[in-house]
């Protein structure tokens, strides 16, 4: 309902329930400027329709923004330790829930360049089609990459302090944006000169979607020289660092989502998460209460999820 898709799977059939035909999810947000109600129906064909206030959405883009949302998963290793996509999708959902107009021009950027994609795959290559296709990525990389440059400039500002506060002050960490095409030139003149390369592969081998961004601890790459506990904690730092960043710029915190992460924590990450949570909203999910109750402080309510039903679990 924040972002108009779900974070496991892009099969929306797999959402509904066996037999059923639909799913639908209400949700009603409360804000200090403005209250909102989203309904989401899901149809196992595929079709999906968004409401707010009752009036329907023609674009995911409209959605975004209205319910900031930060999650934490059991997946959400593979930012630190997978393909640069990964981190790429961190990036563009989280500076999306802040800005809607990154959120079009990534959507415009995706588009052109499947089309220039296609036609380089074609070998039947017009250079002045490619031309426009190269003003047109250019036009909307230069924002990306200036959005998201900044993200990661908050990101070590924010982190910085908050990861040091994980490690018991014995790490240091940093993020650093890395670019395949020069930042003191437009991607135009980079995609010119590659041209004959990408006609070569068919594809495009430069742009801001083959960007990626290190991560970096008392100068290591955590990728590949940081443990499971400091690659954990990498994931911790950049989660509640997003979850600063949302705050500083809308002056409200965010909804956290905790989807069965604490069972995989150890003692002081346990205790630091819920220690930061006490004045933020939380949602956590555990296929256990008794794996989390002793560490539940303040109010809190409890449900049970039975066959696909939700109970009342008490308080």
């Amino acid at each position: 309902a924040a972002l108009g898709r779900s974070h496991r799977t892009n099969k929306q059939k797999d959402l509904i329930m066996w037999d059923e035909k639909a799913a639908s999810v209400k949700i009603y947000v409360e804000k200090e400027r403005l209250d909102k109600t989203i309904m989401m129906n899901l149809l196992s064909d595929g079709r999906k329709s968004i409401s707010v206030n009752k009036v329907k959405l023609t674009k995911i883009g409209d959605l975004l923004g209205i319910l900031n949302v930060v999650m934490f998963s059991p997946e959400d290793l593979k930012i630190v330790k997978e393909s640069p996509g990964v981190r790429r999708r961190f990036l563009d959902m989280e500076i999306s829930q802040l800005d809607k107009k990154y959120y079009n021009s990534l959507v415009i950027y995706n588009k052109v360049l499947a089309e220039r994609n296609a036609l380089l795959k074609s070998r039947r290559v017009d250079r002045n089609v490619l031309d426009i296709y190269d003003i047109k990525l250019s036009h909307e990389a230069d924002y990306i990459v200036k959005q998201r440059l900044n993200y990661i400039k908050l990101l070590n500002s924010y982190g910085q302090p908050i990861h040091h506060d994980i490690s018991s002050q014995k790490e240091n960490i940093k993020f650093e944006y890395q670019c395949t095409f020069s930042l003191e030139r437009s991607l135009k003149e980079d995609l010119l000169l590659k041209r004959e390369m990408d006609m070569d592969r068919g594809t495009t081998t430069r742009g801001i979607h083959r960007d990626d961004f290190s991560i970096k601890i008392n100068d290591m790459d955590a990728k590949d020289f940081g443990s499971q506990g400091q690659q954990r904690t990498v994931v911790l730092t950049l989660k509640f660092a997003s979850l600063e960043i949302i705050h500083k710029i809308n002056g409200e915190y965010p909804v956290l989502l905790l989807d069965d992460v604490l069972s995989e924590l150890d003692l002081s990450r346990k205790k630091f998460i819920l220690k930061s949570i006490e004045n933020i909203q939380t949602v956590i999910t555990c296929t256990g209460v008794e794996n989390i109750e002793e560490y539940l402080t303040g109010n809190y309510k409890l449900f049970n999820v039975v066959n696909g039903l939700v109970e009342d679990g008490g308080e």
